[in-house]
């Protein structure tokens, strides 16, 4: 199939992105990288009468720290956020997971906004800003809001973005004192869609668990962090005990439905075999 016929614009601000939607009568959409939004063209899933690309708006750019957060651009590309520097120190949780993001042909156009935008419940990076406590800048036709991860993933493929808006940037607060980092997913394949993924960022004062965030993705239809393990894992050393409380507290943290393919009773089989395993490699990094 082809895509319908469609007019393309390329606004050289954001302020001018958000007047050409608007012009469209909400009959428009954004495109950046555009790894998800193409194939839908293509399948007439989507057939907007206009395209407005913000992929190369300088205000969506870049990776810098600012007053204790690292920003990142919402078109900064995945395959930056692999290799950069700045990641790797500031928020190593974003480079363990940049390497499960499908393939590097997709890496090298897929954008961190557009991700999050989309809001995909099996993809890594969505949980992963979860599991940050990330604050994600909108821009709409009424000013610049910032929004905690907490609240932004609503339901399948649904977010706080109202039609018109843009995702400007991500703020993630930068790792300090003994922070750990650790990622990964179970896939048929490496970049297929995962089974069960999880991530956990970890401060730890000596052996001790200070602060844990871990949040999982494909176990449900938002990024759904596991609070209960969470609190299993708080003012703990992590040894085979406290990894097992952590295990069982999974029960009351994940609900996922049954599908044709796997069983909702296999998914919380394996995030209880993928939590045990990075708690190891947790406890492994001290």
């Amino acid at each position: 199939m082809k895509a319908r016929a469609f007019d393309y614009v390329r606004p050289q601000s954001v302020g001018d992105a958000m007047k050409a939607f608007a012009a469209a009568d909400g009959d428009a959409v954004f495109v950046a990288g555009g790894q998800s939004l193409v194939p839908a063209l293509a399948l007439r899933l989507q057939g907007p009468a206009l395209l407005v690309d913000i992929g190369r708006l300088k205000e969506l750019e870049g990776l810098s720290l600012e007053q204790g957060f690292l920003r990142i651009g919402a078109a900064t590309r995945h395959c930056e956020i692999l290799t950069s520097d700045l990641v790797r120190t500031h928020a190593p949780l974003l480079a363990e997971a940049a390497p499960h993001v499908a393939h590097p042909a997709i890496r090298n156009r897929g954008t961190f906004g557009g991700s999050l935008a989309l809001a995909d419940p099996a993809a890594e990076f969505p949980a992963m800003v979860l599991a940050l406590d990330a604050l994600i800048e909108i821009a709409s036709p009424e000013g610049v809001r910032r929004v905690a991860a907490e609240n932004f993933f609503i339901d399948l493929y649904e977010t706080a973005l109202q039609p018109g808006e843009v995702i400007v940037a991500v703020h993630i607060p930068v790792s300090s004192g003994d922070t750990r980092a650790v990622f990964d997913e179970l896939a048929r394949r490496r970049g297929d869609y995962a089974i069960v993924g999880a991530g956990v960022n970890a401060r730890f004062d000596g052996s001790t668990v200070e602060h844990m965030r871990i949040a999982f993705l494909a176990v449900g239809s938002t990024p759904i962090r596991a609070r209960s393990a969470e609190q299993a894992l708080l003012g703990r050393s992590i040894d085979a005990d406290t990894i097992c409380k952590a295990q069982d507290a999974l029960e009351s943290d994940l609900d996922p439905a049954d599908d044709d393919q796997i069983p909702a009773s296999m998914r919380r089989h394996l995030a209880r075999v993928l939590l045990g395993r990075l708690l190891d490699r947790l406890e492994a990094i001290g």
